[in-house]
């Protein structure tokens, strides 16, 4: 099996073989997407507190997305280095990747949780919460924050299964989740009248069951790296390369954060609790557009990875091409339907007149640079793909740290209606973004391939 799997990478055809990756790995990250806002939708939807309650768990998300990136810093990093192996043929360095990853995570888990349950409400006030949404929050985080070792080794494990090829695999491991959190939501929200504690709850129990799906295949002899006890002592020489080559991914789920952050104390200066509330509906519709596309490029990771270390520059080229296409198909079509139908969107979750009356004036605009998105994130994955930690620390850094934050304050300054202001901050930091990005990446890809062509010749 190991050596069919490896044929399959390095020969198969590249269309097909991405729509047979990116399939399942673009289903699981629709799939995922239905935790979050699955909770959203049924909270929003609670008699009378169902808007108030929205925005206290709207604050929550960035502290979710902290915890997120942090499984990311070590996965998004681990997962290609260990494909790039797999390329050399070098399996046992491959299995060291998966080991170190899988026990720092384990770590990284145990400090995140202990943060969260002393430090919950100081941060979700500092985050945006106010007096009104504060019990709200508090109550969804204290019971999420018990949770957090079984996101980071679903988030993070699930990245290794699909640097391998093993891609149903991985959508299962989202599914058996998601499906669960479907039908624990109503049970626990309004058949129990837990409300927001059991929103957090079934999301809580829904992700054991995907990280024990997950971390049971990668013990089991059917994966081709294996979870072994001889792997898990951390050794720099392994983990220090995949953190640094995961900082950009960290970068750029961490950041969302502490952009989440600098939006919610804007808008709730300018605008109070219903911008706040907008800016949640945005949140989760953002979602919409960024996993699928995530998914789309995880799909391609192992074709990149695996094909560079092989010294394959045909095959890099090629699904780099299909990438980009599909990524820029994708990141268009859902931006014209944001275009077109911007209320049937912030009707998903709510029924209040006077938010989804708000929102569908600002969704336009916070999502006017969408339709060129697909660029930025197909660039990005092939940095992280072919092992370029600088050029994808340099990309997410300029697009958050250097474009977006200073805009979320500067635009409200420039504008006459102050909360619009803040919402103009997203396009404009896109587009600029997306523009950076490509001229670095034709330099740096072009550079990439020269090297394996060099390489191949001597």
């Amino acid at each position: 099996m190991e050596e069919n799997k490896k044929e399959i990478l390095g020969k198969a055809p590249i269309g097909r073989l991405l729509f047979q990756l990116a399939l399942p790995t673009v289903a699981a990250q629709l799939i995922n997407m239905l935790y979050n806002i699955v909770d959203r939708i049924y909270i929003g939807h609670i008699a009378e507190i169902g808007d108030i309650a929205l925005t206290g768990v709207g604050v929550c998300l960035p502290i979710i997305m902290i915890v997120s990136a942090f499984a990311a810093l070590i996965s998004s990093g681990g997962a290609p280095r260990a494909s790039i192996f797999m390329g050399k043929q070098d399996m046992e360095s491959a299995e060291k990747t998966l080991g170190n990853c899988f026990v720092l995570q384990i770590l990284i888990s145990f400090v995140l949780t202990a943060v969260l349950l002393i430090w919950n409400r100081p941060l979700l006030l500092a985050f945006g919460a106010s007096e009104n949404t504060i019990k709200y929050a508090c109550d969804y985080m204290n019971i999420y924050a018990v949770g957090t070792i079984f996101v980071q080794l679903t988030l993070g494990m699930n990245a290794f299964v699909t640097a391998q090829g093993f891609t149903k695999i991985s959508m299962f491991s989202v599914l058996i989740g998601a499906v669960s959190n479907i039908i624990l939501d109503p049970i626990f929200i309004y058949g129990m009248d837990m409300g927001v504690k059991g929103a957090a709850l079934a999301t809580v129990i829904s992700q054991s069951f995907s990280c024990i799906w997950v971390v049971s295949f990668l013990f089991s002899k059917k994966t081709l790296l294996r979870l072994k006890r001889k792997n898990f002592r951390i050794s720099p020489k392994i983990i220090l390369p995949c953190i640094a080559l995961g900082t950009a991914t960290f970068i750029m789920q961490g950041s969302e954060s502490v952009i989440s952050v600098c939006f919610n104390s804007s808008l709730l200066e300018y605008g109070g609790d219903i911008a706040v509330g907008a800016m949640t509906i945005l949140a989760s519709v953002m979602q919409f557009a960024m996993l699928p596309l995530q998914g789309i490029a995880q799909g391609a990771q192992p074709i990149l990875s695996y094909n560079y270390g092989a010294k394959n520059a045909i095959r890099v080229k090629k699904t780099f091409r299909l990438l980009l296409f599909s990524c820029l198909i994708y990141s268009f079509t859902l931006w014209l339907a944001v275009m077109l139908f911007p209320r049937a969107f912030g009707a998903m979750f709510t029924d209040k007149a006077a938010l989804l009356d708000f929102t569908e004036n600002v969704i336009r605009i916070y999502f006017g640079g969408m339709c060129l998105f697909g660029i930025q994130i197909a660039c990005q994955m092939t940095f992280v793909s072919l092992g370029k930690a600088l050029s994808s620390v340099t990309v997410a850094v300029v697009r958050k740290f250097v474009l977006l934050l200073p805009l979320i304050y500067i635009m409200p300054m420039l504008v006459e209606d102050q909360t619009l202001g803040v919402y103009l901050a997203e396009p404009i930091a896109d587009i600029a973004a997306v523009s950076f990005t490509a001229v670095l990446f034709i330099f740096q890809f072009k550079r990439a391939l020269k090297k394996i062509e060099q390489a191949n010749r001597r």
